[in-house]
């Protein structure tokens, strides 16, 4: 468990005020933390004089269990909660525990009591923002890609629409209107990217929010043929060369586990990345097979030392570093395909995924559960 410097302090500060004290020969504190077992744990956060060793948890130190007229322990306990404790070491040659002794470290135990229980709070607090900071940032993220759509259709359609036709004006108010949410948009990604003192990751949170629904299974080419509509939209509007999956393997029409609809969030954001940093003239395609399904392009090979870090959260690489982005669609496909049993990995070239696609370019497959795939 992770504990700030200012408590770890105020700890040493109590326990060095015993130096001079003839009687106490050692203090160590102890807080009770989780561990993998059912059994929590008291693990040391301070002592005085310090030592050179490691000291164990408490339940691992055998020497400990054993009483002893030299040793007494003092509860850090708030209501029926132990928090933790205080363990006080005198020297052998004294014969009684002076009452004045004991009464000052009953007064020291009640205030690393206080302390620890305003250590754990501020925790839980800063736990709670830091989560919901993400949730934001992330949500905040998915956002952009719909918004991006809007703004493609409504540029395709003012192109059919003509110069001189009545519903022109009605087009660019949506232009507008959908710059504008951009805009807000863009505030709210600066206001989740706002840094919280660190603190650890939390255990499972949701990276998107739940979907409610009635069936345990989905069409997988449902939720995806959308999203080529909107890629072959989007290409024709840059004028680049879009290719679709020519091929649908069995799979994509069998029932599948309802947890691989983030599919589709992933695959936006591997679009609208592939849309954004390729070069214009550089094709992109889709391909499914009995491997999964591989969002490729023709641009430039992502450098190798930019490959190691790519799916980091907040990573942007050289050639996205001038343009508009967070650093978090790689990261968080990354975690939703680990969320269903897959896999979100970059692949050398396209080729290496199938022989039909180009030898040179990126390619980034979404890997499915082997064992739920057929060929």
């Amino acid at each position: 468990m992770y504990f700030s410097d200012r408590f770890l302090n105020l700890i040493e500060q109590q326990l060095i005020s015993y130096e001079e004290d003839p009687v106490v020969e050692q203090l160590v504190v102890y807080v009770a933390q989780k561990n993998d077992s059912d059994e929590p744990s008291l693990k040391v956060v301070g002592e005085w004089p310090r030592l050179k060793k490691v000291l164990q948890p408490l339940e691992t130190d055998r020497e400990l269990r054993a009483p002893s007229p030299n040793r007494r322990w003092y509860p850090l306990q708030e209501g029926t909660i132990l928090l933790g404790v205080l363990r006080v070491e005198r020297a052998d040659d004294i014969e009684e525990w002076p009452e004045s002794l004991d009464e000052r470290l009953q007064s020291t135990a009640m205030t690393l009591t206080y302390f620890l229980g305003l250590e754990l709070e501020s925790k839980r607090l800063l736990n709670q923002l830091t989560n919901q900071s993400e949730q934001i940032g992330l949500m905040v993220h998915q956002l952009r890609n719909p918004l991006a759509a809007l703004r493609t259709y409504a540029k395709l359609l003012l192109r059919k629409l003509g110069a001189e036709n009545d519903y022109q004006d009605l087009v660019k108010g949506l232009l507008n209107e959908q710059a504008q949410l951009t805009k807000y948009v863009s505030v709210l990604d600066d206001l989740s990217q706002v840094k919280l003192p660190s603190a650890p990751m939390a255990s499972s949170r949701l990276l998107l929010p739940p979907v409610l629904h009635k069936n345990n299974s989905l069409n997988l080419r449902t939720l995806i043929e959308p999203l080529i509509d909107r890629a072959s939209a989007t290409a024709n509007l840059q004028g680049r060369n879009w290719i679709g999956p020519k091929t649908w393997p069995d799979w994509i029409d069998s029932p599948r586990p309802f947890a691989e609809s983030v599919i589709a969030e992933i695959l936006a954001n591997l679009l609208e990345n592939a849309f954004r940093y390729s070069p214009k003239n550089a094709s992109i395609g889709l391909h499914l097979n009995h491997l999964g399904l591989c969002l490729w392009d023709e641009g430039e090979d992502i450098q190798e030392e930019e490959r190691k870090l790519i799916f980091n959260k907040g990573f942007r690489g050289k050639g996205s570093s001038e343009k508009n982005g967070s650093g978090l669609g790689l990261a968080l496909g990354s975690e939703l395909a680990k969320q269903f049993g897959g896999q979100l990995k970059l692949i050398s070239c396209p080729f290496d995924f199938d022989e039909s696609l180009p030898k040179k370019g990126n390619a980034f497959v979404i890997y499915l559960p082997k064992d739920s795939l057929t060929e």
